[in-house]
């Protein structure tokens, strides 16, 4: 089965790609047809990934005893893709070629830009995550969308496609291309299928994100040209990038070490502002409230759950290990206040909405705040407790979403003062939003809570100067705290005490209870939240090799 992991990687972003087009083909009118055709199409994906993932996992872990070799500087420090397609052997680089770019004079290999994919231990867990949250973005579609389907569907399909192709991406450039390709199935969701003000919360996340990503590509064609300008080495591949740039750090002349230090600085800056856009960091959110409000239920569980993950996943892979010196020096302190504000404000301008939906979008903030806190903690505990989270707040934000999406479908309302007592009335609904929120805050034995500690713990271990490592993890556990008090006033607010339900059309029938569909949507994500909580292990030890890359990359910075 090792031997055919690239073709299998092939088809699980092929997949989704060839459904796009059968299902747009289709025409609006066979609705039935449409919605079936998209459903099978992304179990055949989920089945796929957990093939994938399922292999992949003890591949990785058996990869730990290289830890040792690469914090003593024995292996090369950089991160090594498996199962790449188009490579000669499991882990050598592809000979895939998309543009070949003639070297000047014409006596070197020429570059190219490559079709460089591969699975390691940042990524798989997000591409699983990404395969995950598509089967319930298309049930919970499954009677909100009628107009257009075709179309909708396509969309949400080939969306699909470019996040995988941002987490298997090995080529600086088609992570680049992916990453913007990710703008426009969400763009067409927003602005088509979304709520009264569609149009303007779609042209602002486009706008935000794309002068975002623009800036980034300037830190990307910043470090490719940097390497070139020093070694006479054109090359487009991240490990190899990584590679290099740790060769010439090591390089102890005066006239090295200024150009370095310059380069890092502006290739750092330049990718923090496009992926402090993607994630988003205080005060680089503001497009984020109205894109989720607007969006359909669909598009705000994959911009919750997927999406928002692109940013914090570029930091990890690009910035710190390519920037290390930059990291430690501006990013700590840049990143960390800004962490620190985003968690606590975003809570509180959560706590402060009557619309259900906004309440969640702003919780993004905080928690997504929580991560970099994490990320930016630059040791093993605190990146992968940041990685944990990223898995951890796409389920259970994800599981937000939904639930708010079905109790919309049957009310046509979000405002929290329209509800009380729901409880009496939607019981199943009622355990699932308990359930999901105990998730969010981080309750023991469920998925938040390792995550959480891990970030804490990574926080109070920071080790830059005087980054107050105290002060922050105290902020860290302070957003924990104003979580749960705005899930939990929810709760009482919405499902708790006397019942007061808004007023429903006579004509749709009696307001039921979740539905087999629905329950269909929901169960596997409370299933997956509760294996994470109660056994984390398979996560922790898939990710161990490729997060001591990045951790030694930075140590050794520090020496």
């Amino acid at each position: 089965m090792l031997e055919h992991m690239p073709t299998l990687i092939l088809v699980m972003l092929g997949l989704p790609v060839v459904a796009a087009v059968v299902i747009a083909a289709l025409g609006p009118r066979q609705l039935p047809l449409i919605r079936w055709l998209a459903l099978a199409a992304v179990l055949a994906n989920l089945a796929v990934t957990g093939v994938i993932v399922s292999r992949a996992v003890p591949a990785l872990t058996q990869r730990n005893p290289e830890i040792r070799a690469i914090i003593d500087d024995t292996q090369v420090r950089t991160f090594q893709p498996m199962w790449v397609p188009g490579a000669a052997d499991q882990t050598s680089q592809t000979r895939w070629n998309l543009f070949e770019i003639p070297v000047a004079g014409g006596t070197e290999r020429a570059a190219a830009i490559q079709f460089y994919l591969g699975i390691d231990g940042i990524n798989v867990w997000l591409i699983a995550l990404t395969s995950f949250l598509m089967v319930p973005s298309v049930l919970v579609s499954w009677n909100s969308i009628k107009v257009r389907a075709n179309e909708f569907y396509a969309w949400l399909l080939l969306l699909q496609t470019a996040m995988l192709g941002v987490f298997l991406s090995f080529d600086i450039i088609l992570f680049y291309v992916f990453f913007e390709l990710t703008l426009v199935p969400l763009f067409f969701m927003i602005g088509v299928w979304g709520g009264p003000s569609r149009r303007e919360a779609a042209r602002k996340f486009f706008l935000f994100t794309l002068a975002g990503s623009l800036i980034a590509l300037l830190g990307m064609v910043g470090i490719i040209l940097a390497v070139r300008a020093r070694t006479g080495e054109l090359t487009f591949s991240i490990p190899r990038l990584v590679e290099i740039v740790q060769a010439q750090l090591r390089i102890q002349d005066a006239g090295s070490v200024a150009y370095w230090r310059q380069v890092q600085m502006f290739v750092f800056l330049a990718m923090t502002v496009g992926f402090a856009v993607k994630v988003p960091l205080f005060p680089l959110h503001t497009w984020l409230p109205l894109a989720h409000v607007e969006a359909p239920t669909a598009g705000s569980v994959l911009l919750a759950g997927v999406l928002l993950k692109l940013g914090a996943y570029g930091f990890l892979r690009l910035c710190l290990p390519l920037a290390p010196d930059a990291a430690i020096n501006i990013g700590v302190p840049l990143i960390q206040s800004l962490a620190a504000i985003g968690v606590i404000y975003g809570a509180l301008c959560a706590f402060a909405q009557n619309d259900i939906k906004k309440m969640v979008a702003y919780s993004s903030v905080s928690h997504l705040g929580f991560c970099m806190m994490g990320i930016f903690a630059l040791n093993s505990a605190g990146i992968t407790g940041g990685l944990m989270q990223m898995i951890n707040h796409g389920l259970s934000t994800g599981g937000l979403f939904l639930l708010v999406g079905m109790l919309y479908e049957r009310y046509h309302t979000r405002m929290m003062s329209d509800y009380s007592g729901l409880g009496a009335r939607l019981k199943l609904l009622t355990l699932a939003m308990i359930f999901v929120c105990l998730s969010s805050v981080g309750m023991p034995f469920l998925n938040g809570f390792i995550g959480e500690m891990m970030i804490l713990a990574g926080v109070m271990d920071l080790k830059v100067g005087d980054a107050g490592s105290f002060t922050l993890a105290t902020i860290g556990a302070t957003g924990i705290v104003l979580g749960s008090w705005y899930l939990f006033t929810m709760l009482q607010r919405v499902f708790f005490g006397q019942i007061r339900e808004p007023h429903h059309d006579p004509n749709e029938g009696p307001v039921r209870d979740l539905t087999g569909r629905e329950l269909a949507t929901l169960l596997p994500l409370v299933a997956a939240c509760i294996a994470i909580g109660v056994y984390p292990r398979p996560m922790l030890d898939s990710m161990k090799r490729d997060v001591a890359v990045v951790t030694s990359i930075i140590e050794s910075r520090r020496n």
